[in-house]
């Protein structure tokens, strides 16, 4: 199998471009792949088995973030010893990052598995939902090696250069898992464990499947089980890059959190509202987000090459094609935000304050498609570390306490919580700024 994109020559724009698109693709058959779980779960059990699936897949979802993030190490690296003709060392960052995922997928099974009760607990989980949640936990931790090993053969793909086949795996969990639930839950009745039993099944079905794609193409370097081990210095450079972002993501998740905690105090509704905008954001923040993994792959080929000039008209090649998308992503969340929210809820008073809190992230729209880009940017050059600092610094420094100011206005308003948002944004582009100078400096010193 020959390198899928070779990104050290030739256009930029394009390429890049296209190889976004089944990142965002890929995300996007990922957002609905719980939405589905959901539906079905909705249409065919209990409100009990509902809580269980909702409490239970936030859970499980904290875990495969930090597994996702975590293997962007091994994308950034594989990348970089592509771009720098040393691809044929690939198979000791594979066998390397195929087994620091397995110890992280065994002590992650041991603390789903034994602690589920703990983690229910934590999340407040309904008295007559509890029993299902921990299944479902339980279940779901049971299989936390296969979940892996599904996100970790997107991070070796798109390491090569190749988007697509990454989005075909997903592609494959996601039906095998609406085909599992239907079975697992409307016809056999199993609920929230069926869901589970579906999700864990569909996606090793999805490993196996890529795993005899794989041997039958092959890799772009020479591979075998023999070179799944910890390879000392590999290991611990996939380590490095990758914990820093694995760190930040989880600290950024823990700071929304914490603002759903500061905006439940405000009452029902507005606790309500939060939960159906932040559906819809999870949406429109799919293209920055594929701009922002493609970066990372794009930008480490380049650096390996020591095409530091390529590197640079990517990261404003992918800022100006995701402002486009931004542009289009404000007007609509901005000015047609009820249209948005009244998809999810027939509340007016929900409605009306979910559009609110959507008119700030629709600022962010603009903001984020520079933001991503750049940190896919400084991902891709190996700067994880600044990346996970700039993170924290907005999330704690920013997001949090703007949002419990703004909820302290008498009367508090959706609207001027959610700026904190945006405003966070634009403290961590400012240090993108700074960091992008000090990079483009030293270099040329």
């Amino acid at each position: 199998m020959a390198l899928s994109h070779n990104f050290t020559s030739g256009p930029i724009a394009g390429p890049l471009f296209r190889f976004a698109l089944p990142v965002m693709g890929a995300l996007l058959l990922q957002s609905l792949y719980g939405a589905v779980d959901l539906f079905i779960v909705g249409h065919f059990a209990s409100s009990a088995d509902v809580s269980a699936v909702s409490t239970g897949s936030q859970i499980l979802q904290t875990f495969t973030m930090l597994t996702a993030s975590f293997s962007m190490g091994i994308t950034i690296l594989l990348g970089q010893y592509i771009g720098a003709g040393r691809g044929k060392e690939g198979g000791t960052i594979a066998g390397s990052g195929i087994c620091l995922c397995l110890l992280l997928g065994l002590f992650f099974t041991f603390c789903l598995t034994v602690f589920a009760p703990t983690f229910a607990g934590w999340m407040n989980a309904p008295a007559e939902a509890f029993e299902k949640t921990v299944s479902y936990i339980r279940i779901c931790g049971g299989g936390m090696v296969v979940i892996i090993c599904y996100n970790l053969i997107g991070s070796l793909f798109r390491g090569i250069g190749d988007s697509k086949t990454p989005l075909m795996t997903v592609a494959i969990a996601s039906v095998f898992n609406t085909f599992g639930d239907l079975l697992l839950v409307a016809f056999f009745h199993q609920g929230a464990a069926g869901a589970a039993l579906a999700t864990v099944a569909a996606q090793t079905l999805s490993v196996v499947i890529s795993y005899v794609i794989i041997k039958k193409r092959g890799l772009p370097f020479p591979f075998s089980l023999s070179m799944v081990r910890l390879h000392g210095a590999t290991a611990l450079r996939i380590v490095k890059l990758g914990l820093p972002i694995a760190l930040q993501d989880l600290l950024v998740g823990l700071s929304f959190l914490l603002i759903m905690s500061i905006v439940n105090r405000i009452g029902l509704t507005a606790s309500a509202s939060i939960g159906v905008s932040e559906k819809i954001c999870g949406f429109i923040m799919l293209i920055p987000g594929s701009f922002m993994q493609s970066m990372s792959a794009f930008v480490a080929q380049n650096v390996g090459a020591r095409r530091f000039d390529r590197a640079e008209k990517a990261l404003f090649s992918g800022i100006a094609m995701g402002l486009a998308a931004g542009v289009c992503m404000f007007i609509i969340s901005f000015f047609y935000g009820t249209h948005l929210t009244a998809l999810f809820t027939s509340d007016e008073a929900v409605v009306l304050g979910a559009a609110d809190y959507l008119k700030a992230y629709a600022i962010d729209c603009l903001l984020t498609s520079v933001l991503f880009s750049s940190i896919g940017f400084f991902n891709g050059l190996g700067m994880t570390r600044f990346v996970m600092v700039q993170g924290i610094v907005g999330a704690f420094g920013v997001r949090v306490p703007v949002s419990y100011l703004m909820s302290l206005e008498v009367p508090p308003r959706l609207f001027h919580i959610g700026l904190a948002t945006p405003a966070s944004s634009a403290v961590q582009i400012l240090l993108c700024v700074i960091a992008f100078l000090y990079v483009k400096e030293k270099r040329k010193n």
